[in-house]
């Protein structure tokens, strides 16, 4: 099931894509793509409506991120050996991580916005996993279970920002725009194995990144798992995993994105984003 958001920004509303490709509108079924909506029971209800009688949404209605109510946008860092190698570091020997805002989360298709000053902003395309239950101390066999689905994240960065200034890695992960998610939520029954999964990135339609999830480091079961060790999950964080190769910071010389720019990415199963460059 690919359950998403419809609507003008700040005012989405519940949907799903149906088989025949067409947004059907859950308003009024369920109050969000969030909360109690996320658990086991809560998507099992979902599959029982007859999405042919729900309504259809225009074709070009705007996506908005594809999940409600996140109280935490965590993320991985240097998950890929193989991009762990482009930057230069060592595999870290526990997952590295970092929080971004969720004032940077935005719509799929939502533009990236270059801020001010930035001389240094940068694309990874990234597996995306949404929290469905309360996780708290929970084992690697239990992990999975509270895991309502999976998305694109693009987790964009200014690396100036990042790694040049004093402090940590967030304010160069958390400028407005920096996080699109979707365009669906895919629940995990329909992912058969989240680490067998292609992904990509293009700019201008030139191919920057492409890899698998199969160079995770640390896997999702891992993941989830290790976080629920520090901090207790719920329902719709989203913890977004890493990129494979490919970023412009390893590029020789670095290449970064510009205005007027176009970013296109996706992964395997989970759909596909595409967003304008513009600056703030």
């Amino acid at each position: 099931m690919k359950l998403l958001r419809h609507g003008p920004r700040g005012a989405e509303r519940p949907g799903l894509l149906h088989a025949d490709g067409t947004i059907r509108d859950l308003t009024g079924i369920v109050p969000d793509i969030g909360g109690a909506v996320l658990s086991d029971a809560g998507l099992s209800a979902v599959r029982g409506i007859e999405a042919d009688r729900l309504p259809v949404v225009p074709a070009d209605t705007r996506l908005g991120a594809c999940v409600a109510g996140t109280g935490k946008f965590i993320c991985i860092g240097l998950n890929y050996a193989d991009h762990a190698a482009e930057s230069g570091m060592a595999v870290p020997p526990e997952p590295v991580i970092f929080m971004k805002a969720t004032s940077a989360i935005c719509g799929p298709n939502d533009p990236i916005i270059i801020p001010r000053g930035s001389e240094k902003t940068d694309w990874e395309v990234e597996l995306g996993v949404i929290i469905g239950t309360r996780a708290k101390y929970v084992s690697q066999s239990e992990a999975m279970n509270h895991v309502a689905g999976y998305c694109v994240s693009n987790d964009v960065s200014e690396r100036a920002f990042q790694t040049e200034r004093a402090g940590q890695w967030t304010k160069g992960k958390s400028c407005d725009n920096f996080g699109q998610i979707g365009p669906w939520l895919v629940t995990r029954d329909e992912v058969a194995d989240p680490q067998n999964l292609s992904m990509w990135l293009t700019v201008n339609g030139q191919t920057m990144q492409n890899g698998s999830t199969r160079t995770m480091v640390y896997g999702v079961a891992h993941v989830v798992s290790y976080l629920s060790q520090f901090m207790t999950l719920h329902p719709g964080d989203v913890i977004s995993t890493g990129t494979p190769p490919g970023v412009g910071m390893g590029m020789k010389p670095p290449r970064y994105l510009r205005a007027g720019e176009v970013v296109e990415l996706g992964i395997e199963g989970l759909g596909q984003q595409r967003q304008d460059v513009i600056a703030d």
